[in-house]
């Protein structure tokens, strides 16, 4: 468990560095707020998720790597019934766990209650590297208690939960980046994953446009399911990013934590 820390923490803060740094060099598009303002409370909204997994993790010791390993240790779930080489497993986890990522942030737009905490995501008035971790504490919470039971379901080794974890972390930073790409790349990359002018088109002001291009990482289920819209109608720099609090509101930890309260 310590060693999937490290390996998480690592990339993490690589990636955020990373993409953090070419934004700031070829940025997309021009900032609404400060982005002091911003990314204190997004970092802060961060740290105070990691105080509640942690919490989660003294009450329920098996986090995702965790039930892998439990998982693996009671023989439960399909891959644990199977002798298929590793490669295929890991393969066949990620797209499966990238699919249930995929149906949960649908749901989470489709169900009042679910939506009342994932708007504290869209409410943020910029897209930027700290907005793919700008998300309510009860949201992560019911995001990991999904992922351990399908864990427990699919029954996929420690190494395959952990390439996955990593995949879902790294491209959360990488599509929500205020990231200027060439056309072209950003045509290529799309194919296969979700990039920042895909994903910016789901953080639109209008309804239409934030109920589509639900993925966090692959890209072919809104494009199988039908939700996959290319572009936004007003264009990228033109389009207003947020919900209806176009203030500094959302740029305030306890207005954002106190969000899904209010009516």
């Amino acid at each position: 468990m310590e060693t999937e820390l490290l390996w998480r923490g690592g990339v993490f803060l690589t990636l955020l560095a990373l993409f953090a740094g070419l934004e700031a060099v070829a940025p997309r598009r021009v900032r609404s707020l400060s982005r002091w303002r911003r990314w204190t409370t997004n970092l802060a909204i961060t740290m105070l998720n990691a105080v509640a997994l942690r919490g989660l993790a003294v009450l329920l010791p098996l986090l995702a790597i965790g039930a892998a390993l439990d998982a693996e240790a009671q023989g439960w779930g399909l891959f644990n019934r199977l002798d298929w080489p590793a490669w295929v497993e890991i393969v066949l986890a990620v797209l499966v766990l990238d699919l249930a990522i995929w149906a949960q942030h649908l749901v989470t737009h489709k169900v009042p209650l679910f939506w009342r905490f994932h708007r504290v995501h869209h409410a943020d008035r910029d897209m930027d590297v700290t907005t793919g971790f700008r998300f309510h504490p009860v949201e992560i919470l019911a995001s990991m208690g999904l992922k351990i039971g399908l864990v427990y379901l699919l029954g996929p080794s420690a190494l395959a939960v952990l390439v996955f974890e990593i995949l879902l972390s790294g491209t959360a930073l990488f599509n929500h980046s205020n990231l200027a790409m060439p056309g072209w790349l950003d045509r290529v990359l799309r194919q296969v994953l979700v990039t920042p002018d895909m994903h910016r088109v789901h953080h639109s002001v209008h309804r239409a446009e934030h109920d589509s291009n639900y993925g966090f990482c692959l890209s072919l289920w809104d494009r199988i399911f039908r939700t996959y819209v290319p572009e936004p109608k007003a264009g990228h720099d033109a389009m207003t990013v947020g919900l209806e609090w176009q203030d500094e509101r959302p740029a305030r930890l306890g207005w954002a934590l106190g969000l899904p309260f209010r009516r």
